[in-house]
This record gives C-alpha cells, structure tokens and sequence, in this order.
C-alpha cells in the first residue's frame, strides 16, 4: 500500500481531509481521533447514515462520539426521502464554508465514493424532480414491472446502459425525461463543476486486509443486534415506506424486515445481512480502484499517524 509523503515546503499544506473505504473499516475512529487532534469538524459522506431512523443498523457515531467533536449531516433526512448526491454536494457546500470560517479542518468520511468524486470532479446538472412526477413514475413501477418500464426507457433512450432489473435507476431515468424532457445522457453533458479544490485534500482509502475486514463485519452486526438494531428496524418497518427506497435497502433491513415477518430466523437473518455486506466490500474496492485512482491507500493501523504527518511535518531535528 502507498504512504502520504510529509508536507515539504513546496508542497502546500493540506486543508481538508476525506476518509473513504469498505463499510466496517475504521473510517469513523480514525475521523474521531483527527477531529480531536486537529481542531476538526466530521462531515458526513455516507448516503445512509443521512437518515434519521437509521442510527444503530448504519453504525451512525453514537452521541457520546458526537459530544466529542463536531459532527454535520448525520441523521437529519427522513427515510420517507429519496436522498441524493446531488442533493448532498448542495448541503455540503455550506457546511464546509462554516468549518473553514470557524478556523476547523474539515473531515469529510463515508463509504460512498460516489460522494466524493461528484465532491471532487463535479457532477451532472440534472434538476430536481417534483415528487408528484416521482410519485406516477413509482405507482407504474409497482403496477407494470421494472421490465415493462426498462423497455419503455430503451425505446425513449436507446444508449441507456442500465440493466433490465435495476429498479431504482431505471425509475429514475424516466423520472428525468418526463420532468425535464431530456435524458440522463444529455443531462451529463452539461456538468456541475467541482465543489472542493482535490490538490489541497488528504485523500486516503483505508483498506484493511480482507480477513479483518469480515471479521470486523461479523462483530459490527452483531454489537449492532445488541445496540437495538431490530428496534429500529421494528420501527421503521411500521411507517410502510416504500421499499424501493434507499433508506429501505440499507444494509441488513431487508433481512431484518423478513425475519420480523416470520419467513426467517434471526440468526439466518444476520448471516444474510453479514454476506450483503461482505459482497458489498468487495464492489467498494473494485469502484475506488478504478474511479478513486489518486487516492492513498492504506492499512488502518498507522493511518492516524500519517494523516497527522501531511498537516505537521517532521522538523529538520527529526521531532
């Protein structure tokens, strides 16, 4: 893995600090701990610890963690919203303006890469859908199929490239044509630019090794079963949300829902949300390889000690 060389006088010093990797990588401590260090404030980039019913089943930082350094854009949408990236750069951008007025470091962690590049390479301009547009494009979801809406959006769009069972993408591109007009291609061609300056950012991806990280998988599903992540999903599930909605495919809410039903155990429903995961790591490594291509890779241990390097270099006396 690659190391964060120390700032040197023709390198200037760092500002902000992003902090991505696999769910259960120790994102949220080594955050934490630099938050404290530094005079930081925690911005979340996680598109499911967004939601306020989700505390425990996302590992949400717990409110003594919160006491500890300040924290933004936890837990303040409701999990009735469809929340979005474009969404989360327009809510970004001010947070991190306050940060820097308050004189603080902004850290900036999640596992959703898809935060940080549209973060740090800009995102598509499409505008928002008025929700009783969402409202007729979902009602036909439920009534035709995803298949009948797929071919609809082939016939309208033939470039699309989304496949034929993705619900959720494939309600949203029709989503965008009928409120706009336009498809999602031609909305890509005209981009938002970039809301945070990369060359001035530590970006680290913290990568542990693959066995810790089942391990530490397994053990987070299960302090979270122990912290009152059936509660929560309980709770959640009575609402009657829609399912397609994100805040209803959060890890290990399918499975909890099931077993609330009475169709499984819950010991089956904790393997079952413990592999979701575990597949899900692996889908994380491969997207930052490939669309995260500057970014530092590192091991968790040392991690702390590195990024602390980049903002206070060595002195020429080695202290």
């Amino acid at each position: 893995m690659r190391v964060l060389r120390p700032t040197t006088a023709a390198m200037p010093k760092p500002d902000t600090i992003l902090i991505a990797g696999p769910t259960a990588s120790g994102k949220s401590a080594l955050a934490l701990g630099l938050a404290e260090a530094l005079g930081g404030t925690i911005i979340n980039a996680d598109s499911m610890q967004v939601y306020r019913d989700l505390r425990v089943i996302t590992a949400r930082p717990t409110p003594d963690e919160e006491a500890r350094a300040r924290h933004r854009l936890y837990g303040g949408v409701d999990a009735a919203e469809n929340y979005s990236v474009g969404r989360w750069l327009a809510d970004v951008r001010p947070v991190l303006d306050e940060a820097r007025a308050a004189g603080r470091v902004p850290i900036l962690v999640g596992g959703t890469g898809l935060y940080f590049k549209a973060l740090t390479t800009g995102l598509s301009a499409v505008p928002p859908v008025a929700e009783d547009v969402r409202a007729r494009v979902r009602a036909r979801l439920e009534a035709q199929g995803v298949a009948a809406l797929h071919a609809e959006l082939v016939r309208i769009d033939p470039a699309t490239t989304l496949k034929p069972r993705d619900r959720t993408r494939v309600a949203r591109a029709l989503e965008v044509i009928e409120a706009t007009g336009r498809t999602l291609i031609d909305w890509h061609r005209d981009g938002l630019p970039p809301t945070l300056e990369a060359s001035t950012a530590v970006k680290i991806f913290l990568a542990p090794e693959r066995d810790a990280l089942r391990r530490r998988i397994d053990a987070r599903f299960d302090a979270m079963l122990a912290g009152g992540a059936l509660d929560e999903v309980r709770a959640l599930a009575a609402r009657g949300l829609d399912p397609s909605l994100p805040a209803m495919k959060a890890h290990g809410v399918p499975w909890l829902i099931r077993h609330l039903k009475g169709e499984i155990t819950l010991a089956e429903a904790a393997e079952g949300a413990k592999g979701d995961t575990r597949r899900y790591t692996k889908r994380q490594f491969t997207w930052a390889r490939h669309q995260l291509p500057d970014w530092t890779w590192m091991a968790p241990d040392g991690a702390f000690a590195e990024v602390l390097r980049a903002f206070w270099p060595l002195r020429a006396d080695g202290r």
